[in-house]
């Protein structure tokens, strides 16, 4: 396993219309580093989002798609590189992430 700062281990949030409707009930969805562990994002929300308390982490793992393209010989196939999604619950007396008050 790689050694992962805090910083490493969130890539990005995830906003879509079922995530913003999660976000009432102070549930918030990354796209994570894919050898992060439940605990290593709950340290990272919690340093990188002042204010914040963690309550539960779930986490998914998703394959990569398959691709395909065209070349002199017909189709190559390929993947897409696999990603990992987490869903943290905040507690109810926790702070709000601010990088989704303005959505």
């Amino acid at each position: 396993m790689a050694d992962l700062k805090y910083y490493d281990v969130i890539l990005k949030p995830i906003v879509t219309e079922k995530s913003m409707n999660s976000m009432s009930e102070k549930k918030y969805t990354f796209s994570v580093h894919p050898d992060a562990t439940k605990q290593q994002i709950k340290e990272a929300v919690e340093k990188m989002f002042t204010g914040t308390k963690v309550a539960s982490v779930n986490t998914m793992n998703l394959d990569g798609k398959t691709r395909r393209r065209s070349s002199k010989s017909g189709y190559t196939y390929g993947k897409t590189a696999k990603t990992k999604k987490a869903i943290v619950q905040l507690t109810a007396d926790s702070a709000e992430i601010e990088i989704f008050a303005g959505l």
